[in-house]
């Protein structure tokens, strides 16, 4: 007695062990693509370009090109301060985030919470290396050496091109976390 059942024919039982073979594959190759959050207030936003010229979207196609396949999801939020950030953190990095790319920029000055945010970035740590996520803190001084001639009229937010630049220079600091992050 055979122990299939007789409606089920041997061509059905080839094609479904093809498809089982493919599962596993296209899992695989789902968890290649490495997730990456941008957090932080208006020069991560982008604030006055389109989305696609700020420094989030043009680093995921400068990862691209380098055959990183990556999703960098853009969670800044213009006028946001480190508190904010902190506040919003599990909402802004989904599971499955690989690394945070945090620019804290100068908001806390502004708001008057300069004392609190070192703390802030220090639980935002915490936090990150407790899920098993990599945190690259990108500060004012990367922004500062970018040339003021890519400044817009308010001197504080970069046109496309110094976001373009903003992305290439972090680029080997982002491709060098990810290498730390996935190591075996």
């Amino acid at each position: 007695m055979s122990a299939v059942p007789s409606t089920v024919s041997w061509r059905a039982l080839a094609v479904l062990s093809f498809v089982l073979m493919l599962l596993p594959a296209t899992a695989v190759q789902a968890q290649t693509t490495v997730r990456i959050v941008a957090l932080g207030a208006s020069n991560t936003e982008g604030w006055g370009v389109l989305p696609t010229q700020s420094y989030p979207a043009q680093l995921q196609v400068l990862l691209g090109a380098r055959g990183i396949e990556a999703t960098v999801f853009n969670a800044g939020l213009a006028g946001d301060t480190t508190g904010g950030m902190l506040a919003r953190l599990d909402r802004a990095v989904p599971a499955g985030t690989h690394l945070v790319i945090l620019q804290p920029g100068t908001n806390d000055e502004r708001m008057g919470s300069t004392a609190e945010r070192s703390a802030n970035i220090e639980k935002i740590r915490s936090v990150l290396s407790a899920r098993d996520i990599k945190l690259l803190v990108i500060e004012n001084t990367a922004l500062d050496a970018l040339p003021r001639s890519e400044l817009r009229d308010d001197g504080l937010h970069f046109t496309p091109a110094g976001y373009a630049l903003l992305a290439e220079r972090i680029l080997p600091q982002v491709i060098s976390a990810l290498a730390l992050q996935h190591r075996p």
